[in-house]
């Protein structure tokens, strides 16, 4: 059974700290409202994962690095929060609370009865923008403490507040609540609304400044990323694309913000299987890099390369472009970081796929031995992706218990990091596939059924891999002699798949197939002929009759057509009007098993 690719989502939502903002509010980009984002790619496992960009860093709330002591509580009267001097002066003692690294739960109790004074000294019909600042505070102190669901409704209520009308402070209100929203349900793994959200603060934002403002450029990127995360790659390659033009208008040649630009587009280029276009990319980016003194950047680079090498099959220029890169992130970071480790694995990757499994091995071992023990600074996030992605090279030279064993470790390290559902979700659907491998169907379909209930939470319900996952839990099903169940799973695999794939492409007719067999085995032999008729036309159309696989089609079908006393029908129906109708068929029949075979 092939491996079942997992997401690493999304992964990579930027972090959430407790900004305060100044008293005098000017319009601006929302990438100073957050830290440096680190190099890391998301991509499907196994394949190898495409070139590192500035893509979003990984969210972890903030701890109190601090032991200072806050300065000492006054005694602040509930009933004079009608004193305009009030709100001003609680909101400065949240500042100094944060400051101090004290307890961030007396600076949200100071936040909160600020907005509250804000609230009572508002004047009726006039937006308050402190009190829209104010809830910006609350609601960032409340991501500090883990309690992002409680955010929301503050934040959405800061937004209804300033009126972008009035100016640009009411705009910058605005616009901040947004993008402060967005990262909240980045961090809660809910992608579509997080880029709603950004897209809401983006129109904001350009009818303020202008649609080519620098600021803007550095929105769109960011927006961008999160379209990454959420695998909507058109939509982000024109974003980006926007980018460049903003940073090559008012930024000089080979600028660090262009090389930014062109690492994102290299990802979403080499998402879409164009290898040269992001070659292309890399290497200019590249150049501005080595231009502007950023040796370890030039290095993370040279990974991005020799991922295009590989997947163009340049397998020596691969290693070479690895081999540059190793050397330069031993000599700058040391033996044991978490970078050298990462090349390790592209090298183990590489000397997999030129059939190297001795050399390939070798690498695992050592990247394994650095995440074991790894440096001071390294982040869990860090350690799982590798792990991921070792467990993926495990299964493909089948040693699914190692993988296994692999992904356990990745999912303890993951499971109470907040804004990793999607990676989560993603190392379970993996899982899911090691159990199945080996014979552990129970555990595979509690693992399916986990990261599925996770996908829906996070909005992925309709992308290609939630329908590939579905397909997976379907055929555990199968094998647990849960048929109904499975009937269900493959008919709303196939409706995804349909959508995001279409109705000719391998990984659909795969579930048509699955689903065939299913109806069999629940007695509807009309349609799973009809089904199995569409098959056979589709793959004689596209791979010809004398195909191992429309002859095996040929079989399968002609078994049926025996048992039900009839002929083919070489009139095979159209598509829409064979599926469509069949999903509304309820036909009362004795259920049997099926002789067809389920396809993985």
């Amino acid at each position: 059974m092939p491996g079942l690719v997992s997401v690493k989502t999304p992964p990579d939502a930027p972090s959430l700290r407790i900004l305060v903002p100044a008293d005098e509010p000017q319009i601006q980009n929302h990438a100073e409202e957050s830290e440096n984002r680190n190099p890391k790619s998301r991509s499907p496992v196994p394949k190898r994962t495409p070139s590192p960009s500035t893509s979003r860093i990984k969210p972890s709330p903030d701890r109190n690095s601090g032991r200072n002591k806050t300065p000492e509580k006054p005694k602040v009267d509930e009933s004079s929060l009608d004193n305009p001097d009030l709100g001003p002066f609680l909101l400065k003692l949240a500042r100094d609370t944060i400051a101090s690294g004290d307890s961030p739960n007396k600076a949200l109790d100071f936040a909160i009865r600020a907005s509250k004074s804000f609230e009572i000294c508002a004047v009726e019909g006039e937006p308050s923008l402190e009190l829209a600042m104010s809830l910006h505070v609350v609601a960032a102190i409340l991501c500090s403490l883990g309690r992002f669901e409680e955010a929301i409704p503050v934040l959405e209520r800061a937004i209804r507040v300033p009126d972008v009308a009035r100016g640009s402070d009411h705009a910058l209100a605005a616009f901040s609540g947004y993008m402060q929203l967005g990262d909240t349900h980045s961090m809660l793994g809910q992608l579509d609304r997080s880029i709603t959200c950004y897209d809401a603060g983006l129109k904001i934002q350009m009818e303020t400044l202008g649609e080519t403002d620098p600021r803007v450029a550095e929105t769109c990127r960011y927006l961008a990323e999160a379209y990454v995360q959420a695998m909507q790659f058109d939509e982000a390659e024109n974003l980006c694309k926007k980018t460049l033009e903003i940073h090559r208008e008012h930024s000089a040649p080979a600028s660090l913000e262009e090389a930014a630009d062109r690492r994102l587009m290299a990802l979403i280029c080499e998402a879409k299987g164009d290898y040269e276009s992001a070659l292309e990319h890399l290497v200019l980016a590249s150049m501005a890099m080595i231009a502007n003194g950023q040796d370890t950047e030039v290095a993370a680079i040279d990974v991005g390369i020799g991922n295009i090498y590989l997947s163009l099959c340049r397998f020596d220029e691969a290693i070479f472009s690895y081999q540059k890169a190793l050397t330069v992130f031993k000599s700058t970071k040391g033996d044991n970081h978490p970078s050298v480790a990462s090349v390790f694995v592209h090298l183990a990757d590489l000397y997999y796929k030129t059939g190297k499994l001795r050399e390939s091995k070798s690498y695992c071992e050592n990247a394994l031995r650095i995440y074991a023990k790894p440096v001071p600074g390294t982040t869990a996030e860090e350690i799982a992706s590798g792990l991921t992605e070792i467990s993926a090279i495990y299964e493909a030279v089948k040693e699914p218990h190692e993988a296994l064993k692999l992904l356990q470790k990745a999912m303890k390290l993951l499971e109470d990091t907040p804004g990793q559902r999607s990676t989560v979700a993603g190392i379970e659907a993996q899982m899911g596939v090691m159990f199945y491998m080996v014979g552990r169907y129970g555990e595979a379909r509690s693992s399916f059924e986990s990261a599925i209930a996770k996908l829906r939470a996070t909005g992925e319900r309709k992308s290609a891999f939630f329908g590939i996952v579905l397909n997976q839990m379907g055929l555990a099903c199968v094998q647990l002699y849960k048929i109904d169940e499975a009937a269900e799973l493959f008919e709303e695999a196939r409706g995804i798949l349909e959508q995001e794939c279409g109705p000719c492409h391998p990984d659909t007719l795969g579930v048509y197939s699955n689903l065939a067999a299913t109806y069999d085995a629940l007695g509807r032999i009309e349609d799973a002929i009809e089904i199995l008729e569409y098959i056979l036309k589709v793959r004689e159309e596209k791979l010809g009759t004398a195909n191992p696989d429309v002859d095996d089609e040929k079989k399968r079908l002609a078994e049926l057509l025996k048992e039900a006393g009839r002929s083919r029908n070489r009139k095979a129906k159209s598509l829409e009007n064979l599926l469509d109708s069949n999903s509304h068929k309820k036909k009362e029949t004795t259920k049997r098993w099926s002789g067809l075979s389920f396809r993985t």
